[in-house]
């Protein structure tokens, strides 16, 4: 039993952290798990196999270098963001069902929309924190936020492999974070409209109508 939950722990580690780090960067996190299952750098499972590729590889090493210039340069890196606002969700998606390995095709619906929605939110939190950092002058905050995000990237993948375990943590503990803060931005959100709706007079028609 205990080696069931131990297994199981993993898959959802790597399930979870890979798809969060392909929110934010697909194509680097498809050039890691391609890398690492060709040169094994830990020993996986079969399916991971499936990264094994020389055309998957190369394209995903390519689009990362595509990626990497792109996504230093303000605005657009935001036009970058928006194009993947349903690449990366749908890659989180795949790479889920792909490390997930064998079961039923309820199992595999259920982690593919784990997979996504996981993705779906750290691409938003990624795409947004960009659009403001955009509104600075200087390009110094975008070069290192992107940089930031390109080690990040490679230190969740590197948990992923290694320590399943601890990315399963740091994954759950971002997914927390990114919910309370939206949950925030959502009510300040609200009351800022309400008062800007309990502010605005209330129209009473031309002079002429309005009632002494």
């Amino acid at each position: 039993m205990d080696g069931v939950w131990t297994r199981d722990l993993v898959t959802l580690g790597r399930t979870l952290g890979f798809s969060f780090a392909a929110g934010v960067n697909l194509y680097a996190t498809v050039a890691i798990l391609g890398l690492a299952a060709r040169y094994g750098w830990v020993e996986l499972p079969p399916q991971f196999d499936a990264f094994n590729h020389d055309v998957l590889i190369g394209v995903a090493i390519a689009m990362y270098l595509i990626e990497f210039f792109a996504d230093k340069i303000p605005y657009v890196d935001s036009l970058w963001d928006l194009i993947h606002t349903a690449i990366r969700p749908v890659g989180g998606a795949l790479i889920a069902v792909a490390t997930l390995g064998d079961a039923s095709p309820a199992v595999e619906g259920l982690v593919a929309l784990l997979g996504g929605t996981v993705a779906a939110g750290s691409h938003l939190t990624k795409a947004s924190t960009r659009a403001v950092v955009n509104t600075s002058p200087e390009p110094l905050s975008n070069w290192l936020l992107s940089l930031g995000e390109d080690l990040f990237v490679v230190g969740l993948g590197y948990l992923a492999l290694q320590y399943p375990v601890a990315a399963l943590v740091v994954a759950a503990v971002l997914i927390g974070l990114i919910v309370v803060f939206a949950a925030v931005i959502i009510r300040t959100a609200r009351r800022w409209f309400s008062r800007r709706k309990i502010a605005a007079p209330e129209y009473q028609g031309p002079p002429s109508e309005r009632r002494v």
